[in-house]
């Protein structure tokens, strides 16, 4: 396998790890909403993991898996609460099989098309997830639909700056 998808995988993996650890710290916007500081490494994933395809989907669910089960370990060995915990693994699993279903189903497709396509479904659905089960009874309504805005809106930023950088340079820079 080349090492660039061994460098890619680690990188996705190390991102869901510090994203997980970092999930309850916030930051409020100004106007409205908020985001975790773990959102603004996570965002990074969901692109991360699409540099993957190109070894092959039992690479990309080989990657996620670890991560899943990787996540677990360290937030147990951390005391994260267990809800964070049983929200990341689900988030992770369900969100993360919908992108690589969906990116495979657009291979034809320009890479911003496939990453736009599968991100599209899988930034909110992992948002929903994540933050419904983490953060349901824990935080009052306001504040799960500030969350819940904050995190869709930075995931969506960071997936596309990623998406727009390339093997070193944008893709606006590419000839």
């Amino acid at each position: 396998m080349p090492r660039k998808y061994v460098i890619h995988s680690i990188i996705y993996i190390l991102a869901t790890l510090g994203a997980n650890y970092t999930a309850a710290w916030f930051i409020p916007f100004p106007i409205f909403g908020q985001v975790a500081v773990g959102t603004f490494i996570f965002g990074v994933t969901f692109t991360q993991r699409d540099k993957l395809h190109d070894a092959g989907r039992p690479w990309v669910y080989g990657t996620i898996a670890i991560a899943a089960l990787a996540n677990v370990l360290m937030s147990a060995f951390l005391a994260v609460p267990m809800r964070i915990i049983g929200a990341s693994f689900l988030a992770i699993v369900l969100a993360e099989t919908a992108d690589t279903e969906i990116y495979q189903k657009l291979l034809r497709y320009p890479w911003l098309v496939r990453v736009a396509g599968s991100n599209a479904v899988s930034i909110p659905l992992d948002t929903l997830l994540f933050t419904l089960i983490a953060f349901a009874g824990v935080l009052s309504t306001t504040e799960m639909v500030s969350l819940l805005f904050g995190e869709t809106i930075t995931k969506y930023a960071i997936g596309i700056l990623v998406a727009l950088w390339r093997e070193g340079k944008f893709v606006w820079q590419e000839s």
